[in-house]
């Protein structure tokens, strides 16, 4: 896979390139604005189906931000769902065939971890100060400075790679596995052809026929036991239509079988990296924002 594409520079300072990246996110933020304000109209106290759901799953959102950053930071849970939703559309949107995933570009989570960085920085300091931020460094020994300054760049890194290799990662193997499958199904139609043709075809079909009637007059149906006669039939019928010519090129593998493997490496790898991202700026902004009895008393 290649970096996202530019499409056109905007001429001003010095060139401002607009790329895949920025149009896929653009896309996304104008989804996820236009989901929000029809859901958020016209709520009724007597609520609709469509309501109920919606305020389930911001109810739900609302405990977990206050079961992890406490109740008292509540009012992190619209940035926590922003990320969380930005961070999953970003990345299913490359399963349109059309936009590349934003998430998919290191710029982007990266941004993303550097906006929780300074979030960090910016509790710490309205909690203990700018020169007590400082100290902060030197604890619990003035020898680990250096180590508390190297684990301060450490985090965003870390966040912004695990999420990136992830998508990206996923992308690879599954343009890998389309490229794989183009092949295999030009090989197997070409051995087909070779063995002879449309008789080889012919015989494919008809063992395939038979194997079923069988299976169904003196076993008990079952879809294990027809798979090797749907193999033959399924063969033997592109072996046939590959011989006439109507199949030329055409990589059928590629029917069905990504569709299994693009459950996990797009949806469920989207869903739980969005997830772990957001955990993890629960975790490090909750830590930098204690309760304001403990923020007293450090």
């Amino acid at each position: 896979m290649n970096g996202p594409k530019i499409y056109f520079e905007i001429p001003i300072f010095g060139g401002i390139p607009i790329t895949q990246t920025i149009v896929s996110s653009f896309v996304v933020m104008v989804l996820l604005c236009c989901a929000g304000f029809i859901l958020g109209r016209k709520l009724q106290k007597r609520p609709t189906r469509v309501q109920v759901v919606v305020e389930k799953l911001v109810g739900m959102l609302y405990n977990m931000v206050e079961e992890t950053m406490g109740k008292h930071n509540s009012y992190w849970t619209p940035y926590i769902g922003a990320l969380f939703l930005s961070s999953a559309c970003g990345s299913l949107i490359g399963m349109t065939g059309i936009l590349r995933s934003a998430t998919s570009d290191l710029s982007t989570t990266l941004t993303w971890a550097l906006m929780t960085s300074v979030l960090v920085w910016a509790c710490n300091i309205r909690t203990s100060g700018f020169f007590g931020w400082l100290k902060g460094f030197a604890e619990p020994v003035a020898v680990m400075l250096p180590m508390n300054i190297v684990s301060e760049i450490a985090q965003p890194i870390s966040m912004a790679f695990r999420h990136f290799g992830n998508i990206m990662g996923g992308g690879v193997l599954m343009s890998m596995l389309y490229s794989a499958l183009a092949t295999a199904s030009a090989a197997l139609l070409g051995l087909i052809a070779s063995l002879g043709g449309v008789v080889a075809a012919v015989v494919l079909l008809c063992l395939g026929v038979v194997w079923l009637v069988w299976v169904q007059l003196k076993h008990k149906p079952g879809i294990l036991r027809k798979i090797p006669g749907i193999l033959f039939c399924v063969l033997g019928a592109l072996g046939l239509l590959q011989t006439l010519g109507v199949l030329s090129g055409v990589p059928f593998l590629e029917v069905g079988i990504p569709g299994v493997l693009s459950l996990y490496f797009d949806v469920f790898s989207a869903g739980v990296q969005a997830l772990v991202f957001s955990l993890l700026t629960m975790v490090y902004v909750g830590n930098a924002c204690p309760p304001p009895e403990e923020g007293k008393q450090s």
